[in-house]
């Protein structure tokens, strides 16, 4: 659906300049825009390229484990309904670490591969689990360290300090994810009440 109304709106802007003869306008655009997208890409995939090696260092070297050890008790308390050497859990540790070093593209696979277990726990029925909501409302808040790709465009731009957004970052993050993991936990007991 949304696919549909992208395209009906490229053709009603394509249609409207035609009519008004702005189709000059459209045409500077659409290569400004490309050109800018492709250094904005190619700004991103050096930051992520470097965020990622890291995350493989922290991996061979241990690190990545014991962040999984020291956040595994918590995750267990907010994941009640699985098991706890279940591999759902360490696809929502690993996802949840790569969201904190700000890497959303190397935290994507791992969430989906998190909510494709947790579905099979499940029993694959439509209605969602109360461990699929909790993990979709902690990876939208997405608790972030190092905001990576913020950085990236932010260098790209030419940021007299491109970094500074870290702080204000982690203060933001930290309060959206106490309050998807507040807010997560009423619904689910004012649902729980309701069915008593």
């Amino acid at each position: 659906m949304v696919n549909y109304i992208w395209v009906g709106m490229a053709i009603i802007g394509l249609v409207f300049a035609a009519v008004n003869g702005r189709m000059k306008e459209v045409n500077e655009a659409i290569f400004h825009a490309a050109n800018e997208a492709v250094t904005i890409s190619i700004g991103l995939i050096s930051v992520l390229v470097f965020w990622l090696g890291m995350m493989k260092i922290a991996e061979a070297s241990g690190l990545l484990e014991k962040l999984s050890h020291l956040f595994r008790p918590l995750i267990t308390k907010l994941f009640p309904e699985v098991p706890e050497n279940h591999p759902a859990i360490g696809y929502i540790l690993s996802n949840m670490i790569a969201n904190m070093f700000g890497l959303g593209n190397a935290a994507t696979p791992l969430g989906i591969k998190a909510m494709e277990q947790l579905y099979e726990l499940n029993g694959r029925k439509r209605e969602a689990s109360r461990s699929m909501i909790t993990f979709l409302a902690l990876n939208t808040s997405g608790l972030t360290l190092i905001p990576t790709t913020v950085i990236a465009i932010r260098m790209n731009y030419n940021s007299a300090s491109p970094t500074e957004i870290v702080a204000p970052t982690l203060i933001a993050t930290f309060a959206t994810t106490i309050a998807a993991i507040v807010i997560d936990r009423y619904f689910y007991y004012r649902r729980a009440k309701r069915r008593r």
